[in-house]
């Protein structure tokens, strides 16, 4: 008899063996899993308690990936269903809340998670060929250096260069909005130029708001005064979070921002 690894199984040429299938899931990430067992399912669908659940399309940051989710949430908001409370996006994901009781008393499912995973499912297919609205573009000035960005003279000796030259590649590009968490109105964007990869601190430290930060392959505004870990390049006066607002939330997934220099630390504006 052939032997076979756990993690070369094929449920086409193994079925007999996947009876340790529901424990393997329990133990590893269902990317992972996926993965390894050859499954041709291109994505993952995992509940987050009993009135959540998520469509993840990759656990990474991608730009197609994320205009998929991004396209599964605007189909489902098209024709919303009855207890479908909230869509969040993530970098390649989305996650949907809804109120259980309210879909058990409209549709009577068998299953309230296998009815709204049903729904996710379609959408899915329904958007293999949709092309997401675009978002809006926005420029967001910023006072780098000195107190407003106190990281940024550290990281110019890290790397050797000059605090300009951090700037300028800060500026260079255009950031996609993938999602908005952590914080109430926090962007999470990208993708920074090569030169400005950088790891997290390694202890968190207190930031202010408007604090425009780096850390890994992504740049970011702190909303509100909070602790973080990402290193703080300059600051903003644009509030990401507004209560008062309607949306509250300045930015939005799908959305692109550009960076431009308000004002350097000596307050030399830029021409």
């Amino acid at each position: 008899m052939k032997a076979t690894n756990w993690y070369t199984l094929d449920i086409r040429e193994n079925p007999q063996q996947f009876a340790i299938f529901p424990i393997i899931y329990c133990c590893f990430p269902p990317v992972f899993v996926n993965h390894f067992l050859h499954l041709e399912q291109p994505y993952s669908i995992y509940p987050l308690g009993d009135s959540a659940i998520t469509f993840d399309l990759g656990d990474r940051i991608d730009e197609a990936l994320n205009d998929r989710a991004l396209a599964i949430r605007q189909h489902l908001l098209k024709d919303p269903f009855t207890g479908l409370r909230e869509l969040v996006i993530g970098y390649s994901s989305v996650s949907i809340y809804y109120d259980p009781y309210i879909i058990k008393k409209k549709y009577q499912p068998a299953s309230v998670h296998d009815w709204v995973r049903a729904q996710l499912e379609a959408a899915y297919e329904a958007t293999k060929n949709f092309i997401p609205t675009p978002g809006k573009t926005h420029q967001i000035e910023v006072k780098y250096g000195g107190e407003s960005g106190p990281d940024l003279e550290t990281l110019a000796r890290l790397w050797n260069k000059s605090p300009e030259e951090i700037i300028s590649l800060h500026c260079s590009k255009k950031y996609r909005v993938y999602m908005i968490g952590f914080l109430p109105g926090f962007p999470y964007l990208g993708i920074l130029p090569d030169e400005l990869f950088t790891s997290r601190k390694q202890k968190p430290v207190p930031v202010k708001a408007g604090s425009v930060a780096i850390a890994g392959k992504q740049t970011g505004i702190y909303p509100v005064d909070s602790p973080g870990g990402w290193h703080i390049i300059g600051r903003t006066e644009q509030p990401m979070f507004n209560i008062e607002q309607n949306p509250p939330v300045w930015l939005e997934p799908g959305d692109e921002v550009e960076f431009r220099v308000w004002s350097l630390e000596f307050g030399v504006l830029r021409v």
